[in-house]
Parts: C-alpha cells; structure tokens; sequence
C-alpha cells in the first residue's frame, strides 16, 4: 500500500457509526497506523466555518458560484457541528467543500502516504453534466476524503412506492404510517445498521486512493455504486467483492 497511515475524524453526534469498531476494523484489514481524531469542526477557528459556508448551494440546476455568506449563516454553520443530521438540509458543493477542508489539514500531513478522512452530517453534492442538477453524493474521493454521514442517507433512493405514497398521501400522519409500513428497506438516522455500511464506504474510498478505480457496476461487489438504498443495504451489507476487486484488493492488502 502506498499509504502507511489513516487518519479518520469522528462525527460524534452520529455515535452508530462506532469509531472505535471502526479503527478495529481498518486495523485488521489494512495493517496500517491508524489515528482517530475528534470532529474536524469542532472547536476550530472562525475562518473555517466562514469559507465552508461559501460552498453552499442554492440553485440546484445551476453550477457552482460562490456565495457570500451571512454573519448569521457563519454562526449556523458553528452550531450544526452539534446537530446529530443536517436538520435544514443544507446543501454544499462536495469538491468545492473538500477544497477548503484541505487547506485545514496540517501541511506534514498532506503528502500521499497519509490518508485524512473525515466524517461530517453536511450534505455534499456534486453537480451532474448528464442532467445540469446537483445531486447528493456520501463520498467526495480523494485526499483529504469525505464521507457525508447525511448523504448517506439521502442519497441513495428510498423504494418508488414510498415517494409514490407520500405524494398521493401526504400529510404528517401518513408520512410516519408510510416510514413505518417501509421500514427496514432503507437507512434512516440513527440507523443501528450505519456502522457495517459505513465499513464498506470506507473500503470503496481506500481501494479509489490506491487504485484510482472509483466503483464497481457489479451489485454483488462492496464497491458497487448504489443509486438506491436496497441496493445499498444488499451489496453493502453481503461483504464481498466481485472477482476484479478481490484480487485488486489482495494485491493491495498483502503489501503492508
């Protein structure tokens, strides 16, 4: 492996994902240094939360422009490091996000053979070309990676038949009928099954770094790119790789 050391920084008002059973398990996989560290957003200075509330989007089917921020979007952004879910669903560019985040990361620790990856509940986006919109996305891959404990949730899609429900039934009272009738077919927050998920993004996001190989379009594999969320809970949650990622993930592994 190219790299010799993993830094992960906690969320800890998402608590299902378990770091501490995390760092075990990138332990036993990886048999690499691994270092956690409290929440990246807490307790730092003023400019971070100034520059991350310039990445956020307000028109999803126009590409990024930089935004000026409020002195009371600047304090929003201080007090959401305490907010278990992104309650406001605040939108933020993912590339644009990841950017000012590297600027925050300590210069010895930005060479390639040190991995930073950061859990946050704000919601990354990436925009789309196919379609001109913005679309949630979990992961911005690269160095330092992000993982979007709220994307996760958001952005694979719930069953059709939910949305349909919910549009020809919604009020508040359905809206918990309709969760409960569909529950178990996706991740909500607080979801006890977010730690195991969060494993298999986790490989996904390592094996991108080494490999530059981003997904996988088979579904049997961990790697898969699941645009819903029973996707997401099968391949995620089964543990295994298809044939190519297997041996990709052999050849990474057997050379600490």
């Amino acid at each position: 492996m190219k790299i010799s050391k993993i830094i992960i920084y906690d969320e800890p008002t998402v608590p299902e994902i378990q770091i501490y059973n995390i760092e075990k398990f990138l332990k036993k996989t990886f048999h690499v240094d691994i270092e956690i560290r409290k929440n990246f957003f807490k307790n730092t200075n003023d400019k971070l939360f100034q520059e991350i509330a310039t990445t956020r989007i307000f028109e999803l089917k126009k590409q990024f422009s930089r935004h000026i921020p409020t002195e009371a979007e600047i304090q929003m952004e201080k007090e959401n490091t305490d907010n278990s879910q992104n309650e406001e669903k605040i939108l933020y560019d993912g590339f644009e996000f990841q950017k000012i985040i590297s600027k925050f990361i300590p210069v010895d620790e930005s060479n390639q053979d040190v991995l930073s990856i950061i859990f946050t509940n704000k919601l990354t986006c990436t925009f789309d070309e196919s379609d001109s919109r913005y679309h949630a996305r979990a992961l911005i891959g690269t160095n330092p990676a992000i993982i979007s404990t709220t994307g996760i949730i958001e952005a694979p899609a719930k069953p059709k038949e939910y949305y349909l429900e919910l549009m020809t039934n919604f009020s508040e009272e359905n809206i918990e009928k309709i969760k409960e009738k569909y529950k178990g077919e996706f991740l909500e927050y607080n979801d006890p099954r977010l730690s195991e998920v969060v494993e298999s993004y986790l490989l996904q996001m390592i094996m991108y770094y080494e490999t530059g190989d981003a997904f996988c379009e088979e579904k049997e594999c961990r790697l898969y790119n699941a645009h819903w969320q029973k996707d997401l809970l099968y391949t995620q949650l089964s543990k295994k790789f298809c044939k190519k990622h297997e041996k990709s993930f052999e050849k990474i592994t057997s050379h600490p």
